[in-house]
């Protein structure tokens, strides 16, 4: 998976969109700056996290199952991440959208643990130094509906599918154990347990042109889902504030809390995981 490549990427793709979008646009939006998030075809935040981040999960080995390890307990919080997101909304016609939301978080860690980290077939050993990289990438595209749309606000519902990949590797000292229980130490062992996570998703959001420069956004999605090897839920929660200083772009900040408890049966990860990230978002607006 190349997460980082992805993440570099991403904000030229972004940019180029942008720069499509203006060059499409026939006339600048009328009236106030801030009615082009209503109105516009195209809208983009481009922007950062200041996160705090909360992991737990488990990881299978083929003699058992493990306990649950908290990473922040165990690896310690370190200080908290900036992280890229990005978001996209087509607006067909007045009523019908599309949104995608992409959202990249990756945490490396390292510490000498206090107490031995059962993850897989790996014992990690008390009193030695473990490398942690945990990262998740997070995709959603949704249908939007807007059923109640007046000049200065809109509320809409969505539906539609969220993505977490998640990739948690630790290193280290470690003992191995096999299926039938024998134990075998190993020096600088690795232990690598992916998942993807496929979750549809359903939602809820209301837009409101609050004064001629500022748009106020809140919008809340969830979903719960028990399938074939899969049994999940997921939550969504923003709230954000935009100043649009002309009518194609502005500036904004909100919070975000989102959350996600995955128990899965597969041969790349057999566990579960609890993941959520919660804090605030600067970014910058587009409108065309």
């Amino acid at each position: 998976m190349k997460t980082t490549h992805s993440a570099q990427r991403l904000p030229l793709v972004l940019t180029g969109l942008l720069m499509a979008a203006a060059a499409g646009a026939a006339q600048a939006q009328s009236g106030a700056p801030a009615q082009a998030l209503l109105d516009a075809p195209w809208v983009f935040n481009v922007g950062v996290f200041v996160l705090n981040n909360s992991l737990k999960a488990n990881l299978n080995g083929a003699s058992g199952d493990n306990p649950e390890v908290d990473f922040d307990e165990t690896f310690g919080r370190g200080n908290d991440a900036t992280r890229f997101r990005a978001d996209v909304m087509w607006r067909i016609t007045p009523a019908h959208h599309l949104r995608f939301m992409y959202f990249d978080n990756t945490v490396n860690r390292s510490k000498v643990i206090d107490e031995a980290v059962e993850w897989g077939d790996y014992t990690f050993n008390a009193n030695g130094r473990v490398d942690s990289r945990n990262q998740f990438v997070t995709a959603e595209l949704a249908y939007e509906y807007a059923f109640m749309r007046q000049p200065s606000y809109e509320v809409a519902a969505s539906i539609g599918v969220h993505v977490t990949e998640a990739k948690i590797k630790l290193s280290g000292d470690a003992t191995f154990t096999d299926s039938n229980g024998n134990s075998t130490p190993v020096s600088g062992a690795t232990q690598t347990s992916s998942v993807t996570a496929p979750l549809p998703v359903i939602g809820l959001r209301a837009g409101w042109v609050v004064a001629p420069n500022w748009y106020i956004d809140a919008q809340a999605q969830f979903f719960k889902l028990k399938y074939d090897n899969y049994d999940g839920n997921w939550s969504d929660l923003r709230v954000s504030a935009t100043w649009m200083y002309n009518p194609h772009f502005g500036i904004g900040l909100g919070y975000n809390r989102f959350a996600t408890n995955v128990e899965v049966e597969k041969n790349s990860f057999d566990g579960r995981l609890r993941t959520s990230y919660s804090g605030l978002q600067a970014y910058l607006t587009g409108a065309f």
